[in-house]
Order: C-alpha cells, then sequence, then structure tokens
C-alpha cells in the first residue's frame, strides 16, 4: 500500500547532488558484492540512485520496499571505487536510511538495543557481563569460540561467534597507561576501543597498548568512551547516534596533552573520522566540535607507520619462523580511510613473517554489520569468495584489521574447516 503523506527527505535532500552524479551507466553491477551474488538490478547502487531521484521528485513507495532496498546494501562502497563518475552510493544509502527511520521509525528490537543499550555504556557492560556467564551453555568448537546450535538458527544460523570476555579490556586497564620503565616518553595519545575490542577481543586493545608503550607512548584509556555509534547511524538512527556522538566528543574534549585519538578498529576509525561529521552534525557547533575531534583521530596502523614511524627492531613476534600470513582489507579502512599500505608494511617488518597476497584482498568479506544478522545467508555466500581466496594463499594466518571483519572470518573459517586462523594486525606483535 502507497504511503497516506508525502516522506521527509531531510537526508537525502542534504546529499542530492551525489544523487545525481549518477550516470546510470551500470559498472557498479560488476563490483557489488550483493549483486555478484541475487543478480536484482534494483538492489545494486544504480537501483537505489534512481529510486533516490525519484523519491526526491516526489515519488511514493511502501516501506518495505523502502526497506529491503535500502538495507540490503553491505556500505562497503566498491561500487564507488570503480564509478567513472565517482558516486558516493554508501552516503546516499546511508542518507535514505536515515530518512526512512525518520518517518517510520525503528523496529522494536533495533530502538531496544541502541536507547537502552548502545548508548548507555553501564547498562551494556552489566548485559555483556551476564551474558558471558552464562556462555558456558553453548558448546565450544575451537579456542574459545562457541557454536550456536542449529536450533537457534532462525536468529543465528548456526554461526560460530568469539567467546565475550570475562573480563573487558576497560576491567582490564587502568585509566592512564605509561612507558615501561627505562622507555623515554615521546608522546600522549588516547585509545578508542570500540565495543568489540572492549568485550570480545580485548587483547586486541592490550597488544596495541602495550607496542604503543613500548614505543615510548603514553595511552590514555578514557572508561566515559562509548560505542563509536555507527551501529546506529548505520541502521538510520541518526537523534540516537547524535547523543552517543556528543558524549563521546565531550568525554575525549576533556583529555589534557593528548596528541592523538588512536583506535585498532577500522570501522570505529571511519565512524569517528567522518561518519560524525558526514550524518550528524546538524548545527554549526557540532561541525565544529566534530571537526576538532575527527582531525585527532588515528587507525593504528596508519598511527604505527606514519606518525611513530617505528623502527625495524620494534616489530617482533612471538610466532615460529616461516609462518606465512594473508591480509584482509576491511572495506572500512582500506575505502573509507584510504589505509591499505601501512598494514602491508606492519607485516612485512615482523622478523620470519612470510607475507603472501590474496586475491582481491579488498573484497568486503560479507559482514556489513546488522546485514549480516539480517541476511546471515547471504553474507555467507559473500563470505564464500573471501574463503576461497584465503584458501588459495595457503596462509596459516589470515590478518585483518577490523575486529567485525574478525568475527565474520572466524565464523566462516571454521564452519568450512579451515586451518588458517584468525588474527588482528596487532596480535602478530609481541
Amino acid at each position: 500500500m502507497a504511503q497516506k503523506k508525502k516522506m521527509e527527505l531531510e537526508n537525502l535532500t542534504k546529499f542530492q547532488d551525489k544523487v545525481s552524479q549518477c550516470m546510470k551507466c551500470g559498472f557498479c553491477m560488476y563490483y557489488c558484492p550483493v549483486y555478484r551474488e541475487i543478480h536484482t538490478e534494483p538492489i545494486v547502487a544504480r537501483g537505489r540512485n534512481v529510486l533516490a531521484m525519484e523519491l526526491l521528485k516526489g515519488a511514493h513507495f511502501d516501506w518495505k520496499h523502502l526497506e529491503e532496498r535500502y538495507s540490503k546494501c553491505l556500505t562497503c562502497n566498491r561500487c564507488a571505487q570503480f564509478c567513472p563518475a565517482k558516486v558516493e552510493v554508501a552516503t546516499v544509502t546511508m542518507a535514505a536510511r536515515g530518512d526512512i527511520v525518520a518517518n517510520k521509525g525503528l523496529p522494536f528490537a533495533k530502538k531496544v538495543v541502541f536507547e537502552k543499550l548502545l548508548k548507555k555504556r553501564g547498562a551494556f557492560g552489566k548485559v555483556l557481563k551476564l551474558a558471558s556467564r552464562l556462555q558456558w551453555l553453548l558448546p565450544r568448537t575451537q579456542g574459545k569460540i562457541r557454536h550456536l546450535p542449529v536450533f537457534l538458527s532462525a536468529l543465528f544460523k548456526g554461526r560460530q561467534i568469539p567467546e565475550i570476555a570475562r573480563r573487558s579490556l576497560r576491567d582490564e586497564l587502568p585509566e592512564v597507561i605509561s612507558p615501561p620503565s627505562g622507555v623515554k616518553k615521546r608522546m600522549r595519545v588516547a585509545f578508542f576501543a570500540g565495543c568489540a575490542t572492549d568485550f570480545i577481543f580485548p587483547e586486541v586493545g592490550k597488544k596495541t597498548i602495550a607496542f604503543l608503550t613500548g614505543q615510548g607512548v603514553e595511552v590514555v584509556f578514557p572508561k566515559g568512551q562509548g560505542c563509536c555509534g555507527l551501529p546506529v547511524f548505520g541502521s538510520g538512527e541518526f537523534a540516537i547516534a547524535r547523543e552517543i556522538a556528543d558524549s563521546n566528543v565531550a568525554v575525549f574534549s576533556e583529555l589534557k596533552g593528548v596528541d592523538y585519538i588512536v583506535t585498532s578498529c577500522a570501522s570505529c576509525g571511519s565512524a569517528l573520522k567522518e561518519g560524525y561529521r558526514t550524518f550528524l552534525a546538524d548545527t554549526t557547533d557540532r561541525e565544529k566540535r566534530y571537526a576538532r575531534f575527527s582531525a585527532q583521530v588515528k587507525d593504528i596502523n596508519e598511527f604505527i607507520v606514519d606518525i611513530l614511524k617505528s623502527p625495524p627492531e620494534a616489530f617482533k613476534t612471538t610466532l615460529p619462523k616461516g609462518t606465512k600470513v594473508t591480509y584482509h582489507d576491511p572495506c572500512h579502512l582500506v575505502r573509507y580511510q584510504k589505509i591499505s599500505a601501512q598494514p602491508r608494511e606492519i607485516i612485512k617488518s615482523i622478523p620470519g613473517m612470510e607475507f603472501v597476497e590474496m586475491r582481491e584482498p579488498d573484497r568486503c568479506c560479507g559482514m556489513g554489520g546488522s546485514f549480516n544478522v539480517q541476511y546471515y545467508d547471504l553474507s555467507k555466500q559473500i563470505a564464500g569468495h573471501k574463503m576461497n581466496a584465503i584458501a588459495d594463499t595457503g596462509a596459516d594466518i589470515v590478518v585483518t584489521a577490523c575486529p567485525g571483519c574478525m568475527i565474520q572470518l572466524i565464523d566462516n573459517t571454521i564452519q568450512n574447516k579451515m586451518p588458517q586462523r584468525v588474527m588482528h594486525v596487532m596480535e602478530l606483535l609481541s
């Protein structure tokens, strides 16, 4: 049934110049990971851009139709990478999602999670701590990986997930971590952990901070920080995301003598660097505050190579000599932040590591945040190409720089009975 009133398009209107850039050439169809699996033209970038054009002209569409068209996108931005007109399709898609939610509201489950948990770090931490105590009910399959049985397939399709840490990163570390005795302090940075590093992969955070302090960097880990907000505004809920962004910016702005804000999560880095300003800066004041904040943010790979310029002797590992490593480029790092060479430089700097490039290393793994839950079977199909590329390398370890990608790679390597271990770049370092 058609909508009864005209859809308010505050966000799409803001980006209508990007919508109009589309030449309708269709190059995006070849590069879109979703289209390459389902071959549905209205879902691909060109189809969504044409839909945006029609919406801006006043056309009416059924809500279910709009939600499917704009939710079945990974926002991996691979289409923009190869687009002759350089249309920022992911930006248009996110704007459309914002307008859909502003007009229709969020699904109940997402509203509860965003409003009651992600916006409130204390409550979120308590819920996850309780979950960590109950996860023994799920069988272990490999190391700290839990198997979600087939009887839960209506929600999780038997996926393999990393355990929630018994102790979060914020439980493990103080707010200020100074360089060890005998190491001269060079600078002071703040560390933005992100949800996955804080509660699922705290060892990534500890390894990151240990490397930094070993290089003479004093690290401040403010416990008032929360979720980066990407899951929230990525779902179109800009109002709650704005509150999250304001809180994070306030917490980090209060820190004294901090040169940079460093994160080891590619998705968080993308949100902090550009997501806040692009989608959430609705006033001049917010624009200024977000701009000052984002200018300080650095991905850990970028920071080590471009800022610290760490010497070769800094890169040590306890992994056996001759360990073969391949690298998966997270979409939010390679396309959004244009960071690709730096993680490879780190890997190649580690004595004894043998680096082997996989086929299409920047092809999306199929995670896409809530896409992975909403379209899990399709997400696995997309991941299948990544699994084949990893297998062909013969690598012992597949390394990436995003905890979200790690969750997807862990799930699919185990389900495909692959021998490769999944690690973050920082986990290679001792």
